[in-house]
């Protein structure tokens, strides 16, 4: 990285951070699984597995959090490929039937208290 002229040097620290930041090890999504399965195996503790794999603590659980919503999700999923099943489409098609036999039962009902108060009839 080549500095400015004028611009004030900076730090060994950020320098070092730098240099740590662009060497770090990006783990594949196979490796990310393989840690976080070793972990909820319980055979080591999070800390002595984080060790072993040069990883910190904060970032298994962060990756163990999004495989288990990424579970989540994907059993949700699941869940609404087994609402297309047979007998849901026939309670769906039942359901439709109802909703318009309910349709036609109140717009009777609105016609026929339409009629009574034209004819005169009581008002409610």
């Amino acid at each position: 990285m080549r500095q400015k002229p004028g611009t004030p040097k900076p730090s060994a620290e950020k320098v070092v951070k730098d240099i740590r930041r662009r060497t770090r090890k990006q783990h594949s999504a196979e490796e990310k699984i393989r840690i976080v399965l070793e972990g909820l195996r319980g055979e080591e503790s999070i800390a002595e597995l984080c060790r072993r794999e040069g990883i910190a603590t904060s970032l298994y659980y962060s990756w163990s959090k999004e495989f288990l919503e990424a579970g989540k999700k994907r059993l949700a999923g699941d869940a609404a490929r087994q609402a297309s099943s047979p007998e849901v489409k026939v309670l769906r098609a039942e359901a439709s039937a109802l909703k318009e036999a309910l349709a036609e039962a109140t717009l009777e009902n609105r016609l026929l208290k339409k009629s009574m108060i034209g004819d005169g009839g009581d008002h409610e």
